[in-house]
């Protein structure tokens, strides 16, 4: 049953993906995206790590995706966008790609992967928190101080001169 239920939200990430990437329409890739995202904090949900697939939801969904329909909603031209772009680099960008690709699946399967129990915690949220406040305390403070420097950056690049 579970095994089902783990295929099902697996094909939903790699078909909601796909639309993201190959959608005409920027709408409906941002709507594809909501669904990329969900199915993604899905797969957390399977590998036992509750907290990071709540951060996936309240971070990525909540704050980048609805970020992403604002940009789109504002922009001038959202009743006919252009982003149709041929470039000289696209056969490069897909061979390089395809080559990503290869690589992956050849160390997917070339992989011995380790079956058995699975190793779990009673919560993970309790073991971030513990190596968030001692162990890595001071790298928590730098991405802090850097995420409130480029939100500090944006606000002063989207101010009307």
């Amino acid at each position: 049953m579970s095994e089902n239920l783990f295929l099902m939200v697996a094909a939903l990430v790699i078909a909601s993906a796909f639309w993201v990437v190959f959608s005409p329409n920027l709408i409906h890739s941002a709507v594809a995206l909501l669904f990329t995202l969900f199915g993604t904090s899905g797969l957390y949900i399977f590998l036992y790590a509750d907290f990071i697939a709540a951060t996936q939801i309240v971070i990525y969904v909540g704050g980048i995706l609805v970020l992403i329909i604002f940009g789109v909603m504002l922009t001038n031209r959202i009743d006919s966008p252009s982003i149709a772009a041929s470039s000289a680099n696209q056969f490069i960008g897909g061979l390089g790609a395809f080559a990503i690709f290869v690589m992956q699946v050849a160390v997917i399967f070339n992989t011995t992967w380790m079956s058995g129990k699975p190793n779990t915690q009673q919560s993970s949220t309790e073991a971030i928190g513990k190596l968030l406040l001692n162990e890595y305390l001071l790298p928590f403070e730098i991405v802090s101080i850097l995420l409130l420097a480029a939100l500090m950056g944006a606000a002063l690049l989207s101010r009307k001169s």
